[in-house]
């Protein structure tokens, strides 16, 4: 079974073609190194909801939207390999400047247990 590392982060409308640039940019890195797929999307149905939601989840104001991403691995420890080797690529250098509130993202690593 894969292992996938899952992101959800608020994003500033003004900021989602910078955001879309850096996630092209960083993806292909990622690829570079053996990532097997990786998903980003833009929020286009999330309500904000009454006790808990994407946008509640992020702390998202009324100029945001929620970007729901995830990397493909083929285990947790090619995940780490994979990226102890993108943080040493100086081809992530220029992806430092990131179009979001970095405080407000949300990260984990997950072992997947259903595939169809």
């Amino acid at each position: 079974m894969p292992y996938v590392d899952g992101f959800i982060l608020p994003m500033p409308k003004q900021n989602i073609e910078a955001y879309k640039e850096m996630a092209r940019k960083a993806g292909e890195i990622w690829k570079d190194h053996g990532a097997l797929a990786i998903v980003e999307c833009i929020g286009d149905d999330i309500p904000y909801g009454e006790v808990t939601s994407f946008p509640r989840s992020v702390q998202a104001k009324e100029d945001e939207t929620v970007v729901f991403a995830w990397i493909v691995y083929q285990s947790r420890e090619q995940r780490d390999a994979i990226n102890a080797k993108v943080m040493a690529d100086p081809r992530l250098k220029g992806v430092e400047n990131m179009p979001f509130d970095g405080k407000r993202m949300i990260v984990g690593g997950f072992e997947a247990f259903v595939e169809l």
